[in-house]
């Protein structure tokens, strides 16, 4: 199979907002785009039946009109459409071994509702093979607009400057890359409790801890601006919580690219806490990438 970024579709806005901003990246990366559906009681394919005894018509009909408003707008994109007897959350964790990413709606989360991403999504997001993109309704590249439309904002990446991060900072670069924005690298760092003083915090400890962390920075990120200089990348270094500084700086964003550890302790969350709040309360695409 060629590559392919993958988005599932069930009729929700959220995973059409997903399956347009997916052709947009299909296009630019120069990858087909394959629109899954799964239902695990999809009928095997009949032969010449009209469509009202077609158990099969409603998904057919889905995926045919997605692919038929997608290729309007990328007349030059490849689209497959892959209907398949399996249930959503297996037919993706497949897709995302065979996938270049996949593209997932994401429902608005409000206050009340920030935990419950759906019972497909999350299990997804931390278990795929392959980088998992959440896509909300109405965000950059989801709205009906020609596909040269400028995107603007930045593409950010969350950086920890411990532990592998080659496999992040590649989708981050490719992605910055192939959308034409900047890149900007956030760290996090929160403040220790000697660092706070009666009258605020001690200037002196917060200058070397910024001074610090840029060089770390500039080190980890020298290889990735020869090998693209075509992406314009800043580091910001914020010392507030690792979470809080992603999601203060991912606020005009057109993508926040978070790392997932692929291999966790047994009790740990799936997910560590900056790609938490990434996925719950990022109002921009977030991407949720797995390293070692």
């Amino acid at each position: 199979m060629d590559p392919v970024v993958t988005v599932g579709l069930d009729g929700s806005p959220e995973s059409l907002a997903a399956a347009r901003w997916a052709a947009g990246q299909a296009e630019r990366r120069r990858l087909t785009l394959r629109l899954l559906h799964a239902w695990p009681m999809l009928a095997p394919e009949p032969t010449r039946l009209p469509a009202e005894v077609d158990q099969n018509y409603w998904a057919k009909r889905l995926v045919r009109n997605t692919r038929a408003e997608l290729q309007d707008r990328h007349p030059g994109l490849t689209i497959i459409g892959d209907l398949v007897a399996d249930d959503a959350e297996h037919a993706l964790l497949q897709a995302a071994s065979e996938s270049e990413m996949v593209v997932l709606g994401s429902r608005g989360l409000d206050p009340v509702g920030s935990y419950f991403l759906g019972d497909i999504g999350m299990p997804v997001v931390s278990r795929a093979a392959c980088p998992v993109v959440l896509v909300r309704a109405g965000g950059p590249g989801t709205e009906r607009v020609p596909p040269s439309h400028d995107l603007g904002g930045v593409v950010v990446v969350a950086l920890k400057l411990h532990g592998p991060c080659d496999d992040l900072l590649e989708f981050a670069f490719t992605s910055a890359a192939a959308l034409g924005t900047p890149l900007r690298v956030v760290h996090g760092r929160s403040l220790p409790l000697h660092a706070r003083v009666p009258w605020g915090v001690d200037h002196e400890l917060t200058q070397g801890m910024r001074k610090d962390a840029h060089t770390d920075l500039l080190k980890v990120l020298r290889p990735w601006h020869e090998k693209f200089p075509q992406v314009i990348a800043a580091d910001t270094v914020l010392l507030q919580s690792p979470a809080s500084a992603v999601l203060h700086a991912a606020t005009d964003a057109a993508l926040l690219v978070v790392g997932r550890r692929e291999h966790r302790p047994a009790l740990a969350p799936h997910l560590g806490g900056v790609a938490s709040a990434a996925v719950h309360h990022a109002r921009c695409p977030v991407a949720v990438v797995p390293h070692d």
